[in-house]
């Protein structure tokens, strides 16, 4: 199986990924696209071409927040967390997704 690049994902899945990836905590943008990639098996592969510029969007949309802090080999590292309207967007989205994953099921499954 391949692996999907950010930027081959349906539009508004990556900023669904991050926000659900930030319900475990506070991450660093690497510890997210690493996530990404441990719970996707290695399909999914997010470069910091796509990652960075979702998670600015996401700030300015007050989804999430970011604070800066050491990582885990003492560099400097800007970290995320999830906001409350992050979360109430994320309760959206995943409806949203949900509703879509159906739709195409249904397709893929007619005659």
């Amino acid at each position: 199986m391949g692996t999907k690049d950010a930027s081959e994902l349906l539009p508004g899945t990556l900023d669904l990924l991050i926000l659900k990836t930030l319900v475990a905590g506070r991450m660093h943008g690497y510890g997210i696209a690493q996530r990404l990639k441990d719970v996707s098996e290695d399909v999914l592969q997010v470069g910091e071409s796509s990652l960075y510029p979702a998670l600015q969007r996401l700030l300015l949309r007050g989804w999430v927040r970011a604070e800066w802090g050491a990582s885990e080999n003492n560099r400097r590292a800007r970290y995320y967390t999830l906001t409350a309207a992050g979360r109430k967007q994320l309760a959206v989205e995943r409806q949203e997704f949900d509703r879509l994953i159906l739709a195409i099921h249904k397709v893929l499954n007619t005659a």
